[in-house]
């Protein structure tokens, strides 16, 4: 009974990563001159060479440990779930939250983006299309096993953060430059927030079944 007590409090740091992940993007902005976040990616906060890295960093660092600890307990929680196509989707998802924790962590990329070395061809091309594939593959797993399972309103919720993912993708790739941080906010924060909305299901879940 204590073990499931705390594995249902600790449901919530994903509820919290959500807070540091936007903390990273209004405080690493107050350090970053000159940053319009209206044009520019979130992901500059972070760039190597940012005048916003050390404090942006150490957000997206509580960031990431909250993440995966919510994703790590996550799959515990749902190993028992009748719906296989649900386990699988959330499995897929934690594997993505990893490999972007892990990955972009060990090949970080600087402002000038792309420049032909090793660790920006791993960060732009393998990392990025791993998180891209898995986000979307995850997404629909989980919003036909919600479908098919008691948990209809965590399948719309799993669509709806899909088509967000989707507008920040393709939209980033073919609006005005003076609105292309807004639009790559959709892309990225559709991850994050789902991340919460799973600690909240992985909460309750809990709760439950005591």
């Amino acid at each position: 009974m204590r073990n499931k007590k705390l594995i249902n409090w600790l449901c919530i740091s994903g509820i919290i990563s959500i807070i540091f992940y936007l903390l990273h993007d209004i405080i690493g902005t107050m350090n970053y001159p000159g940053y319009n976040w209206m044009s520019q990616a979130v992901s500059d906060l972070t760039s190597t060479d940012a005048p916003s890295f050390v404090v942006a960093s150490g957000f997206v660092t509580v960031y990431k440990i909250l993440n995966c600890l919510c994703c790590a307990l996550l799959c515990i929680l749902i190993k028992k779930e009748d719906k296989k196509t649900l386990r699988l989707g959330v499995y897929l998802f934690s594997i993505m939250n990893f490999i972007s924790a892990i990955g972009y962590a060990l090949f970080p990329l600087s402002s000038a983006g792309y420049d032909g070395s090793i660790q920006s061809f791993i960060h732009v091309y393998i990392l990025t299309a791993l998180v891209v594939i898995l986000s979307i593959i995850s997404l629909i797993l989980i919003a036909i096993g919600s479908f098919k399972s008691k948990y209809k309103l965590l399948g719309v919720l799993a669509i709806i953060s899909l088509v967000l993912m989707f507008i920040g993708a393709v939209g980033s790739a073919n609006v005005s430059k003076d609105i292309f941080g807004i639009v790559e906010r959709f892309s990225t924060y559709s991850a994050v927030v789902f991340t919460g909305i799973l600690g909240i299901f992985g909460f309750k879940k809990n709760i439950s079944e005591d």
